[in-house]
């Protein structure tokens, strides 16, 4: 076995180890727990404080320093518990009682139910908002099953036993790269792509505006709908006063066959303000962490995305243009 081996044999056992012990308490143990490891986290380590206030800063101008140090220690809170939860969340939340944990609207009950007998592919976009995780568990269990795409986990031995996880109620996992078969044929064939709306995408990415800030988004979220005629939902998993009760809902609809035409970048700017709404709503629960303002920098042209971006674009403008002859002979 080689060293790279033991040390990830050491990491997936680290993780079980932490798994079994969080299993072990009770979810008001684990919010006390991580409220305090909020605590050191933001106000005595002051893992990544800096970003974390800058990004507060320019989101929220409006909102005192105090306020947006409160809600920068209660993201920490948030994450934290987000965590105990999901180690919980198949011993808690069945078939038969996930009434007690999770609220859905009859609105949104009913858009699930026309859009299981519709028979035409979705694209559900969310973010880093929210418990995200245990909204991709709950759609399997209401009978909505995804595929979602994510990067593999260097670690496999991780790897495998996080995806073990998603997939346990019926949420699939698609490696990022070298995936663009397998989502053309799952989005023809009436299947549901489930992608994080809020990654930063690089210099060659949408560049829209997202909480007062210039951000990169990957262009194939929006060209994934536009090109398959496939209906847009912006979901969300957001924690209720508790922990463990969860709120799962859609917060907008955009369906590319009946509403107005959008371009791959309108659609883009439309997502992405959405996601912010929701966001405002509740900023305790986003990831205010991560570096999702990044200054854009030159780099080398990857031909074989960049082509195949060009050609989905190309076709959109195509079948714009014809739609508007046609409305224009009618």
């Amino acid at each position: 076995m080689s060293k790279q081996a033991v040390v990830h044999w050491i990491g997936y056992l680290f993780l079980r180890f932490g798994v079994c012990v969080l299993q072990t308490m009770g979810i008001e143990s684990c919010d006390r727990l991580s409220r305090f490891l909020a605590f050191l986290a933001y106000r005595v380590l002051k893992i990544r404080r800096q970003t974390i206030d800058e990004n507060l800063r320019f989101a929220l101008p409006e909102y005192s320093d105090e306020l947006r140090r409160a809600i920068g220690e209660a993201m920490w809170h948030h994450i934290i518990l987000m965590v105990c939860e999901i180690t919980q969340v198949q011993r808690k939340i069945h078939d038969t009682n996930w009434r007690d944990y999770i609220y859905i609207s009859d609105h949104d009950c009913r858009l699930q139910v026309l859009h299981n007998l519709s028979g035409r592919p979705h694209v559900v976009v969310s973010g880093h908002f929210g418990n995200f995780e245990v909204g991709g568990v709950a759609s399997g269990m209401f009978g909505f099953p995804t595929y979602t795409v994510a990067r593999p986990l260097d670690n496999p031995y991780l790897h495998q036993f996080i995806t073990a996880f998603r997939g346990s109620t019926g949420q699939y996992m698609i490696p990022k790269k070298g995936s663009a078969k397998q989502i053309d044929y799952i989005l023809s064939t009436g299947g549901n792509l489930t992608l994080l709306g809020d990654q930063y995408a690089g210099p060659k990415g949408c560049v829209v505006n997202f909480f007062n800030r210039p951000a990169s988004c990957h262009k194939a979220v929006a060209l994934f709908s536009l090109l398959n005629k496939a209906p847009m939902q912006v979901a969300y998993c957001t924690r209720r006063e508790r922990p463990m009760q969860f709120h799962v809902g859609v917060g907008a609809v955009y369906d590319p066959a009946s509403d107005v035409s959008m371009s791959p970048t309108e659609l883009t700017q439309w997502y992405s303000d959405r996601l912010e709404d929701m966001i405002r709503l509740q900023p305790e629960q986003y990831w205010w962490l991560h570096r999702r303002w990044k200054t854009r920098t030159p780099q080398k042209k990857k031909k074989n995305s960049t082509h195949r971006i060009d050609e989905a674009e190309s076709t959109i403008k195509q079948r714009r243009s014809a739609c508007h002859t046609d409305k224009v002979e009618n």
